[in-house]
């Protein structure tokens, strides 16, 4: 199967061809873990997560590597921790702040994990990698790229004659464009911060410069180098990420001596009911805020690949709805299936450029022919399908066990079937009516009807063969 991908660097789509196919390896800047992951947090999870399932396919579940970090020392994790502390919290402010980090990588974790995203291969902490990152900038230092003052280092932006390849913009547009800090400490404004100063309350690792702690861009390139080595295939993110992170990413690293990444892929943003997400606008909420709400996450991943990745995406309620009716119809058919069977369709959509919309329209096409098998395995390549119906998706009126007795019935009873005993599939038919089910065959498969009785005991009788 061709791959092919947008690369941002080049600006435009290519095919993909790994450097090595039996290490495939893949880095996207994870979150700063100060607070609840927002939705706009969640969708470039989403959109490298069905990437990571396609190369998984295509090269291997063992073959793939892939790396999302945590930034675990931030200024905005500092002042979190520090109001805890001016709220009396016990501990000194380097303990409140390691606190304030593992708790939320706990919450990302149960977040993401609800959007069905599976967990990366590494998930490296950057305070982990402090070590590796000052080695980088004494290195850089060493070049001639990086220089000390005050106690910070900065990277000489203009040394690098390719800064701005990477967003299509010259050094002295990005100047005239952006908020840049203007610091004693700086030969020039555009240099940025690869280690700074911390005094003794903050967190802070001893240094040949002073005592201090990481700039942010240092760290990706440090772990991404770590764990990937010299160049690997593809480094992802949000669009937001490509101005100023991924440019000094490359520019820090490209001076080092590294390949680095091959291969740069940005989602777009986010709206909500067409509308930029503030909380000025009141419509800025966290996935946590969805989930609490009642919705499913599968519904949330539903929504988010009904967009092209490089496309802004609209949340709205509308869609929403839609995505539940969709995925209730959808589980109670392939709950029925007896197991999955690749569908060429909907692997190429996938394999050009993540077309997730392509792919949904192949479901719906699947779904309407009563093409189960197929439907169920892309279902599990988009990560919808877990192996067993949500109990969001059941027949309302059903508890959780009993609406996986009769589903299991069902299988069992299409089983029958199938194999042409029919006595077996009218026993069990005759007996979910008197437990209070009436089995209603359509062209898509059985689905259950809850009548007005429902008699527990009588649907355990036909489990038991009676």
């Amino acid at each position: 199967m061709t791959i092919q991908l947008h690369n941002t660097a080049t600006r435009r789509k290519e095919v993909f061809e790994p450097l090595d196919p039996d290490n495939v390896r893949m880095y996207v800047c994870g979150p700063t873990v100060y607070d609840r992951a927002h939705l706009g947090n969640a969708r470039p999870v989403l959109v490298f997560d069905v990437l990571f399932r396609l190369l998984r396919h295509v090269y291997g579940e063992d073959a793939v590597t892939y790396v999302r970090n945590f930034t675990d020392v931030d200024d905005k994790i500092n002042a979190t921790a520090l109001a805890r502390k001016e709220a009396g919290a016990s501990g000194t402010l380097e303990e409140l702040v390691a606190e304030r980090s593992d708790e939320t990588i706990e919450w990302y974790h149960a977040d993401m994990d609800a959007l069905g995203a599976l967990r990366p291969t590494k998930e490296p902490r950057a305070t982990q990698y402090i070590a590796q990152m000052v080695a980088m900038i004494e290195d850089l230092i060493g070049k001639g790229f990086a220089y000390a003052k005050d106690g910070h280092v900065l990277f000489r932006v203009r040394r690098y004659d390719k800064y701005g390849a990477l967003s299509g913009r010259s050094v002295d547009d990005m100047i005239a464009g952006a908020r840049v800090e203007v610091a004693p400490y700086k030969e020039d404004p555009m240099d940025f911060v690869l280690w700074k100063p911390s005094d003794d309350e903050l967190p802070g690792w001893d240094s040949p410069w002073g005592r201090g702690r990481p700039g942010w861009h240092i760290e990706c390139s440090a772990m991404a180098h770590d764990l990937l080595g010299d160049t690997f295939d593809i480094h992802g993110g949000g669009n937001d990420l490509q101005f100023p992170h991924h440019e000094n990413e490359i520019a820090q690293s490209k001076c080092a001596g590294h390949g680095f990444a091959r291969f740069w892929m940005h989602n777009e943003m986010l709206q909500v009911e067409g509308k930029k997400m503030s909380k000025s606008l009141g419509n800025f909420f966290t996935v946590r805020d969805l989930l609490d709400q009642g919705v499913p996450g599968e519904v949330i991943r539903f929504v988010m690949l009904s967009t092209h990745y490089r496309k802004p995406m609209d949340w709205t309620e509308k869609k929403r709805a839609e995505a539940e009716k969709t995925l209730r119809k959808w589980y109670r058919i392939v709950g029925l299936a007896g197991g999955s069977e690749p569908d060429p369709v909907t692997k190429n959509a996938l394999a050009d450029d993540l077309n997730t919309p392509e792919a949904i329209t192949r479901l719906h096409q699947l779904a309407n022919a009563g093409d189960v098998n197929s439907l169920r395995f892309g279902l599990e390549l988009l990560g919808l399908w877990s192996g067993s119906v949500p109990v969001w998706a059941s027949v309302p009126g059903f508890h959780d066990g009993e609406m996986g007795a009769v589903f299991d019935l069902l299988r069992m009873r299409d089983a029958a079937r199938r194999n042409k005993d029919f006595v077996e599939a009218d026993r069990i038919r005759d007996g979910l009516q008197r437990a209070g089910v009436k089995v209603v065959d359509l062209p898509s498969g059985p689905e259950p009807e809850k009548l007005p009785s429902f008699d527990v005991d009588e649907l355990a009788r036909v489990w038991g063969g009676e």
